[in-house]
């Protein structure tokens, strides 16, 4: 989603691919029920306090930037999330997923349990759960998040149940755990003996984020 125009409040909104997914089984589970707010393309370091004009000026070059139109691919939009953090906390929440980097052999199975540092005092795990997005689902014969169990994140953890398919394509999943087991499909290492895409893992309460590359190695 994304204004179209700073002049007049005129919003452009489409669906992600997993919001396609969802309307398209027609079965009454597509609801939006949440929304985020990002500023990707705001470049911070045009405010400035020091323009002839005044105070009212300090922000005239980023008021006049312009704006990211509408598209759908989740792994490229919304990547620095607005969040509301409690009163008081004096250091921005960061994740640890135990990994600096994932590698798997074929048919290995690994499961993930984020933490949260730095927030609601101390290290906790995130009641709301945590999003996770692969960026290729060919390197997974499974990716599954487990331990909300909302209606929206039930219905949105259904949709992206898959097997390996045959198209490079992102896969996002819900939860407190989340599920991997590498792909047992030879064809797609015809030409390399390793397959790579990358693992991002946002907490759903913090927006704190973290970026991983995995990797999967034929047998």
């Amino acid at each position: 989603m994304g204004y179209l125009n700073n002049t007049v409040v005129t919003v452009d909104a489409i669906l992600t691919d997993v919001g396609r997914q969802l309307l398209a089984q027609q079965n009454g589970q597509f609801r939006i029920t949440q929304f985020a707010l990002a500023d990707d393309e705001i470049d911070y370091t045009l405010y400035n306090p020091t323009h002839p004009s005044g105070s009212a000026y300090y922000g005239q070059a980023i008021e006049n930037m312009p704006l990211l139109e509408a598209f759908p691919q989740a792994t490229q939009t919304m990547k620095y999330k607005l969040v509301t953090l409690p009163r008081g906390t004096a250091v921005m929440p960061i994740l640890n997923v135990g990994y600096s980097s994932i590698t798997l052999k074929q048919g290995a199975s690994l499961a993930i349990n984020p933490q949260t540092l730095n927030y609601l005092g101390g290290t906790v795990v995130e009641s709301s759960g945590y999003t996770a997005t692969i960026s290729d689902i060919r390197l997974l014969s499974t990716f599954q998040g487990v331990g909300i169990n909302t209606p929206d994140v039930q219905a949105l953890n259904l949709a992206n149940q898959t097997t390996t398919i045959g198209t490079s394509v992102s896969r996002t999943v819900v939860g407190t755990t989340i599920n991997m087991i590498a792909t047992t499909v030879n064809t797609l290492f015809s030409s390399t003996s390793q397959l790579q895409a990358t693992l991002t893992i946002t907490g759903r309460d913090s927006g704190a984020s973290v970026t991983i590359p995995v990797t999967v190695t034929q047998n």
